[in-house]
């Protein structure tokens, strides 16, 4: 009885979606999250009869054909590039994106990764780096003695000093975009690495070629939806309860079968 595990299928699903959901919901205070989404599709069908086959000497063609359904898989988890709400800081190392693009940073192995949390801070060097202590790119540093400093909508970092009328030009944050940003690894700790499906990076300055800009002392919340997550994860309960009375009615048909006297 194919129906046992075409139900089967349907509770793994049900399985991964939940678990989908319940990522986006332990991430919805990550800076910059993007919410994800479960996708599937149907599997294989077995052809009992064609859609098309001669049915009769006379030439009658069978209209719909009788098709039966195998079951569901995962096709992709698919990434929410939607922008979160943008929240005030005050943090002067605080970097929000407003629009596309991507910071890019130094990993210790040597190649590069992706991120848009914005929330930068200081070696004891005085190098900007991610919370997780890794430089961006391309680096900037920021003297002790600058006694504040000021990043403009276009990445330009200034420091002021004691004694200097104007301010002094310390180097530029850039971004990154892909042509498709979905197609992007997921590494943790915010960060992004290119693959073949999302297109290699190309960089330029903020506000240009499509690119974001930045916005100092704000940053960047996560883009997940609770209302919308609670009520995807009380249809995926439902969904796995379905097919799990599925399973329980094909298990009490094929007693019936053996049964039989």
């Amino acid at each position: 009885m194919n129906a046992l595990k075409i139900a089967a299928t349907g509770m793994a699903a049900q399985q991964m979606r939940v678990e989908v959901i319940a990522n986006n919901l332990a991430n919805m205070n990550t800076t910059a999250y993007n919410a994800r989404r479960a996708e599937f599709s149907d599997l294989h069908y077995e052809q009992v009869q064609r859609a098309g086959t001669i049915n009769a000497a006379d030439g009658t063609v069978l209209p719909a054909g009788v098709q039966l359904g195998m079951g569901v898989r995962p096709s992709a988890i698919s990434m929410n590039v939607e922008q979160g709400s943008v929240k005030q800081t005050g943090g002067r190392l605080d970097l929000a994106i407003e629009g596309r693009g991507y910071i890019e940073v130094a990993l210790p192995s040597g190649g590069s990764a992706f991120t848009r949390d914005g929330a930068l801070k200081l070696t004891g060097d005085g190098q900007v780096v991610t919370s997780d202590g890794h430089p961006i790119v391309p680096d900037i540093t920021i003297p002790d003695d600058a006694r504040d400093v000021s990043i403009n909508a276009n990445g330009e970092v200034y420091a002021y000093f004691d004694g200097q009328v104007n301010a002094q030009l310390l180097g530029q944050i850039t971004l990154a975009g892909f042509t498709n940003e979905k197609g992007l690894e997921a590494m943790g700790g915010n960060l992004y690495r290119e693959t073949a499906a999302s297109g290699a990076a190309f960089v330029g300055q903020a506000g240009v070629d499509g690119l974001g800009n930045f916005r100092q002392g704000y940053l960047e919340d996560s883009s997940v939806d609770s209302v919308r997550e609670i009520t995807e994860l009380i249809e995926a309960q439902r969904g796995y309860e379905l097919n799990a009375k599925v399973i329980t009615a094909a298990d009490q048909m094929l007693g019936a079968t053996t049964q039989i006297r």
